[in-house]
């Protein structure tokens, strides 16, 4: 495969990896607390959901014109990776809590466990309902990159290779050991994806715009790099700051 090629496979497997963590937490907290049948039945349903959507949206999106198309999908990417890399420069810095996936399943287990139990059937609808739920909503976004990806660069096929691999070793780690995977650096994943969404919206905006970039797709080897520098560059900034206001107040 080409470097772009590699490129787009691990952004779509990293960025549909942690997305599969949180949802799985929260599909192992009904699971282990009311009923696993009835929350493997909605991550399922949740989960062909998606896949029907990214068949249907995939080859009618492949269609469009490529200058067209590189501006809306480099935009969208440009959204999404900013707001993830926005975030994960906050917690870096210490000005936004990390994201804990234990705390998350005992929150989730205890919403679960408040709730009345069901009644004689063969499915409890609470956990069926938010197994759904979270694999729908962690998953949306991951679709749109798995379509977004892989229309942009004619590679569908390659893209949701990479989401269902992502998907199966998140799904073979977590039941393996039937808890929350807290020791996956998540947040550490957010700042990688947020760097490469972020990368690959502005280099196909510009070109959707008509720029040529030096070099042609050698140029993210260029461009990836000097962001991730400038983000870590950023979070070191705001925790410097942070940390002389807050001796500022102490003095005070």
């Amino acid at each position: 495969m080409s470097a772009s090629q590699w490129a787009l496979a691990v952004s779509v497997f990293l960025a549909c990896a942690v997305e599969a963590v949180e949802a799985l937490t929260i599909v192992l907290a009904v699971g282990t607390t009311r009923d696993w049948r009835s929350a493997l039945y909605g991550a399922g349903l949740g989960a062909l959901t998606l896949a029907l959507l990214v068949a249907a949206l995939g080859p009618a999106v492949d269609h469009l014109p490529l200058g067209f198309l590189r501006i809306v999908v480099g935009g969208l990417l440009l959204v999404f990776g900013l707001q993830w890399l926005r975030k994960a420069i906050l917690r870096a810095a210490g000005l936004k809590a990390l994201h804990d996936e234990e705390r998350a399943f005992e929150r989730e287990s205890a919403l679960a466990r408040s709730e009345a139990r069901p009644g004689p059937g063969p499915v409890d609808v609470y956990s069926l309902v938010i197994a759904l739920k979270a694999v729908l909503l962690e998953g949306l976004e991951v679709a749109f990159i798995v379509v977004t990806f892989g229309a942009n660069q004619h590679r569908l096929g390659l893209a949701a290779a990479a989401a269902a691999a992502a998907i199966l070793v998140v799904l073979a780690a977590g039941f393996a050991v039937r808890a929350p995977l807290a020791r996956v650096p998540e947040n550490a994943l957010k700042f990688v994806v947020g760097v490469l969404l972020s990368s690959f919206g502005a280099f196909w905006s510009a070109e959707g715009a008509g720029a040529r970039w030096p070099g042609g797709d050698a140029a993210l080897l260029v461009l990836i790099p000097a962001l991730a520098v400038l983000s870590l560059a950023s979070a070191e900034w705001l925790r410097r700051g942070s940390k002389r206001l807050s001796e500022a107040e102490g003095a005070s």
